[in-house]
């Protein structure tokens, strides 16, 4: 990971809101990110505590000196390609705004379904018991424990560092959720169980060069790149599920359908994929016979 980088001099006191937004726009450009319009306006707005809408209301007001230093620093990680998440410090998720940072992935939209997914599952059962096998940030499951009142949910991770993160999020959140250090590759805690989900690390090594810098450089290799890990979850995951309990797995885009097929390979029933939001076979899920 590289070392933060130290701030220039180009955003000076005084300089209006609507100049800083163009010439931070105008450094991320040349640093390569994409989205550098709209992450320009989202660190300026962090700095300020506004919102997008509310930097063009107040466009002409003049940074002070404290505001455009923070800007500056902000900026520098973003242009060194830090993932804008980990410069906020926070990102939204479902209904959640999640404290997240190097020690964890950055929640993804295509995670979002995978929490769809699981609340289809569980859709009927007052009480269900569900296991995040590698929480992380705890996203899915605080967000189960959100939006399913009455789940009891189970949350472990090898990480110490991600277990520290969300806990912190579960504090932030104001929900209750087990959280337990414990490796997938040991084998899953008893159950049963009536929902086990995991976002296994599924990126081949072979295939980390070709990622862009946020991912390649700075989120935790450990949750990102692991062979073996999603068949180990899914024969796991049918000695602790209970019978007809339901299993859903994130995988990379396009594979689903090849893990689908793992899925009937080892008994589970009512197998189905679904896509992330650019069509690309993202999710596979089934359920233990009854």
């Amino acid at each position: 990971m590289s070392a933060e980088p130290r701030p220039s001099n180009s955003l000076l006191q005084g300089t209006t809101v609507r100049d800083a937004v163009a010439g931070a726009r105008a450094r991320l450009e040349e640093a390569g990110v994409e989205t550098a319009a709209v992450d320009a306006a989202l660190l300026l707005a962090h700095v300020l505590g506004t919102t997008r809408s509310g930097l063009h209301a107040d466009s002409r007001r003049e940074l002070t000196e404290s505001e455009a230093a923070e800007l500056e620093r902000r900026l520098a990680r973003r242009a060194a390609r830090e993932p804008l998440a980990y410069v906020l410090g926070e990102w939204g998720f479902r209904r959640l705004t999640l404290t997240v940072d190097a020690r964890v992935l950055v929640p993804r939209p295509e995670t979002e379904i995978v929490v769809e997914r699981c609340l289809v599952r569980l859709a009927g059962t007052g009480a269900p018991r569900v296991l995040d096998v590698g929480t992380g940030s705890g996203a899915i499951a605080l967000a189960i424990a959100d939006e399913h009142p009455g789940a009891r949910v189970t949350a472990i991770d090898a990480s110490a560092g991600a277990l520290e993160v969300a806990r912190a999020n579960t504090a932030r959140a104001g929900l209750t959720i087990d959280l337990r250090r414990h490796d997938l590759y040991a084998g899953l805690p008893d159950g049963p169980w009536d929902l086990v989900v995991c976002n296994p690390p599924y990126v081949r090594e072979d295939e980390i060069s070709g990622l862009e810098p946020e991912v390649r450089d700075w989120e935790p290799r450990g949750a990102l790149v692991g062979e073996g890990a999603t068949e180990r979850v899914a024969s796991d995951a049918c000695a602790v599920l209970r019978p007809g309990g339901a299993l859903v797995l994130e995988t990379a885009g396009g594979r689903a359908e090849e893990v689908a097929g793992l899925l009937r390979d080892l008994g589970y029933a009512d197998v189905q994929t679904t896509d992330d939001l650019v069509g690309r076979s993202r999710i596979a899920e089934g359920v233990t016979p009854k």
